[in-house]
């Protein structure tokens, strides 16, 4: 084996064992004790922290040092992290989804398709039950070409689905991806309109990478996230939702998290929101577990006391 190619191997043998005879690793890589040690000094310039210990017994151990260097991964273990990433892009742990995608960007764009092929199947012939299936489903393939747009400052083309319309073509200029919710949002400047638009990835298909760099604009307020929330609050709702709460504003702000205001009101706190389907802030309501005095809308008032009709039979039906 060449230098590098040895070196790649000694790296991958390390991360496998949690100690290596010195002997037995020399033979598996068909090299003299002395080039060993040599390799291992390499290893450490590099970053790698590399344990050793001398006499008849010793060898090496590769232990966490004080940043994380470069990782080799067998076949499996690419295809479980890259199953696992795409897992976390939607799941239950708040924060990091982006960083979820861009790890997953790097993992993706380094497989070979044979790799790339498995992980679909994988995905494709996966349930995942809870909470978290109902979402809207977004495409690995997609979140990661819009990932690396946005990285690379490259111009994209994507076909684009508003709901009641027919598909349209977009050209953008990607600045960032959002996870808001369980929603992932793509800001970009849109080319044909001259001005941003925050984009629903999950309607975006079939987005292709122009090749054409451009050079970054500053996202209106300076904040992506703050400009899609923006957006979805100057969306025209079905109902304007202001309830009273007594409550602290943190309490209930913690429980609605982006998907409305919470103002501090006294011993309480007043809430706001717009949606289009009412059992949103009944849940909301019902986590918080404090009175409450719907001011609007109406039809509220009747979701709650349908809601507690509804619990009420449930625990007249426990025995005792």
């Amino acid at each position: 084996m060449s230098t590098s190619a040895r070196m790649l191997r000694l790296l991958s043998l390390l991360q496998t064992h949690r100690f290596w005879a010195g002997g037995e690793l020399a033979g598996r890589l068909e090299v003299s004790e002395r080039t060993l040690r040599r390799d291992i000094d390499r290893l450490r310039g590099l970053g790698y922290a590399v344990d050793s210990v001398r006499g008849v017994a010793g060898g090496y151990q590769l232990r966490a040092g004080g940043s994380l260097p470069p990782l080799l991964l067998e076949d499996e273990e690419a295809v479980a992290i890259a199953v696992g990433l795409r897992q976390a892009t939607h799941g239950p742990v708040a924060g990091v989804e982006e960083s979820a995608v861009q790890a997953l960007t790097k993992v993706i764009a380094l497989m070979p398709p044979r790799l790339r092929g498995r992980v679909q199947a994988l995905r494709s012939q996966t349930d995942a039950p809870g909470p978290w299936a109902g979402g809207p489903v977004v495409e690995p393939g997609v979140l990661t070409t819009l990932a690396q747009a946005c990285r690379d400052d490259e111009a994209l083309h994507f076909t684009y689905t508003a709901p009641a319309a027919e598909p349209v073509e977009r050209r953008v200029e990607p600045h960032r991806l959002v996870a808001l919710g369980r929603r992932w949002y793509l800001v970009a400047h849109d080319r044909d309109r001259q001005d941003w638009r925050s984009f629903r990835v999950d309607r975006v298909s079939a987005p292709r990478a122009t090749g054409q760099r451009f050079r970054p604009r500053e996202v209106p307020g300076g904040d992506a996230l703050a400009f899609v929330q923006s957006g979805i609050r100057r969306m025209p709702q079905r109902y304007a939702v202001r309830v009273r709460v007594a409550a602290p504003a943190a309490v209930l702000a913690a429980a609605v998290g982006h998907w409305g205001e919470v103002v501090a009101d006294g011993e309480g706190c007043r809430l706001e929101m717009n949606v289009d389907d009412l059992r949103w802030p009944v849940m909301v309501l019902a986590q918080v577990g404090a009175d409450f005095t719907v001011e609007e809308p109406a039809e509220l008032a009747e979701a709650c006391a349908r809601t507690a009709e509804l619990f009420a039979r449930a625990a007249g039906e426990v025995p005792g």
